[in-house]
């Protein structure tokens, strides 16, 4: 049976899954949702057995139901390839009684890999299946790891153009170099005088902009979006979360039907989200545990109801996660409010006018699969820290997050089922960090020449995708303020500004 999409604030929106991958955003604002969440059709006792390529097909082909068998494995098998330094895709390495899920093994060593490695394929098969004929021009906002992940997934893609805005001093030196040395001849990336909040309204404006649209449809250009507003990178989320569970039941680590829980260090919402579709699809997760940085608007949500972004940003060795308006938890307020696409508008639209939002205590009470938690600085410090010297593996301080909140949560709630934690990137994107970490204090000086020690203190090869930007040439200049980002876009284009 065929499912459809509609948009998180108007029910009378209807449209397939393609045309959701190529519109990215609904029309009116909103993000786009199924109609009804689909279940898994195989036991996990049959997963277990399946590779990742073909999990993801089991999964995949329940929300993407007018892609043909054909077309979603051509998609899944270009992405899921030798780019991937793994045979696994997403190795479970088991560190004392805890699960990391490594989600980092892709081409730019984030687990923002595991999606953009396939969206551009779902999106230009979907431009097919629409018989759409303008350029798609991809408009994204990152916090660090999205950006890469898009523009190597995107670079030389017929068809397409890929404009990437970054917040200037808001991300780590190797997570820069990444970005401004991408080579594509339809690659642009922005640094913008701001932070990720600003980056990611900024694009959403312009996405909302119906005189922008039309300024540059009449140039044969499109927008759609890399960021997980868009639901054909939602839905190869949810894969890694049933394959998880699927190695855990393969390797007899617990038993069928056992019901685990999971940590997801996040700031936009969608990777610990995509948990919870994988909970609804019938995979035995019990508690999904929200672990956030200093910037705690998310922890501060669960705990209260009231989710509010008017306080200060604080820049963190986190940046990922330093984000005050958790786009794709929009999703799960519609869920919440049983649906409600008008109550969700007049929640977004309190949030756009006030910087806030309460829910109410019925929709509190639809929330009680998440627990919360958070730690600061010195909390993600002593965890990378203390598990290396307790075990010698080395985790990258977004990582480092989860793992402190999930022994908090233990600690204090007594809950001592199986966890696996969504390790998010690897510990060479944040070199200083870590090695500060490790060694409690370092000397200012050239984040890059702390590489050699990782490798020696991890015990792991420095990764393919930092060798690269060793020597790369910075191939990217462009810096704008936050207001002028839709005049950047329209002198990328070629259209007058």
């Amino acid at each position: 049976m065929e499912l459809h999409y509609t948009s998180t604030r108007n029910s009378d929106v209807r449209v397939t899954a393609s045309q959701a991958i190529l519109k990215g955003l609904a029309p009116d604002g909103g993000l786009f949702v199924p109609e009804s969440l689909p279940s898994l059709h195989a036991s996990m006792e049959e997963i277990k057995e399946m590779t990742y390529q073909e999990t993801a097909y089991e999964v995949m082909k329940q929300f993407l139901t007018d892609f043909t068998e054909e077309e979603l494995k051509t998609c899944i098998n270009r992405a899921y390839d030798s780019k991937f330094d793994t045979e696994e895709i997403a190795p479970l390495v088991k560190v004392d009684d805890t699960y990391y899920l490594e989600l980092f093994h892709g081409a730019t060593i984030a687990f923002k890999d595991m999606a953009l490695s396939i969206l551009p394929h779902l999106l230009t098969m979907s431009a097919k299946k629409n018989q759409a004929e303008d350029e798609i021009v991809i408009l994204t906002a990152t916090s660090g790891d999205t950006g890469k992940a898009a523009m190597s997934g995107f670079a030389d893609v017929k068809g397409t153009k890929i404009i990437v805005f970054y917040p200037k001093n808001g991300v780590s030196k190797v997570q820069e170099l990444q970005m401004v040395t991408q080579k594509g001849s339809n690659v642009d990336v922005v640094a913008i005088h701001g932070n990720f909040d600003q980056a990611q309204s900024g694009v959403k404006a312009m996405f909302e902009d119906q005189e922008l649209a039309e300024e540059l449809h009449a140039r044969g250009y499109r927008f759609s979006s890399a960021n997980s507003i868009n639901i054909g990178r939602l839905v190869p989320q949810i894969v890694y979360y049933v394959y998880a569970y699927a190695r855990l039941l393969k390797y007899e680590e617990i038993e069928e039907g056992e019901q685990i829980n999971i940590v997801v260090p996040t700031g936009n919402f969608g990777n610990i989200l995509a948990a919870y579709y994988a909970k609804q699809m019938g995979v035995p997760i019990d508690r999904l545990v929200c672990a956030s940085n200093t910037n705690k608007v998310l922890f501060d949500f669960f705990q209260s109801g009231t989710y509010d972004k008017n306080r200060d940003f604080v820049l963190t060795s986190s940046p990922s996660m330093d984000i005050l308006i958790s786009s794709n938890l929009e999703r799960l307020i519609y869920l919440a409010s049983g649906e409600d696409a008008d109550e969700t508008k007049r929640l977004m639209e309190e949030l756009k006018a006030a910087g806030c939002y309460t829910v109410s205590p019925k929709m509190q009470e639809m929330l009680s699969d998440f627990e919360a938690g958070y730690t600061d600085e010195e909390g993600t410090k002593e965890t990378i820290r203390n598990v290396y010297k307790r075990t010698g593996y080395v985790m990258d301080t977004h990582t480092a997050v989860a793992s402190h909140v999930c022994e908090e949560y233990k600690r204090k709630s007594g809950d001592m089922k199986k966890c696996v934690i969504a390790s998010t990137a690897s510990p060479y994107k944040f070199v200083h960090s870590v090695m500060e970490a490790l060694e409690g204090s370092m000397e200012e000086g050239d984040e890059l020449e702390l590489l050699p020690k990782l490798q020696e203190a991890s015990g792991t090869e420095m990764p393919q995708a930092v060798k690269d930007i060793l020597d790369a040439r910075i191939l990217h200049h462009i810096e704008c303020d936050v207001e002028q980002m839709k005049n950047t876009v329209k002198q990328i284009l070629g259209v007058e500004a």
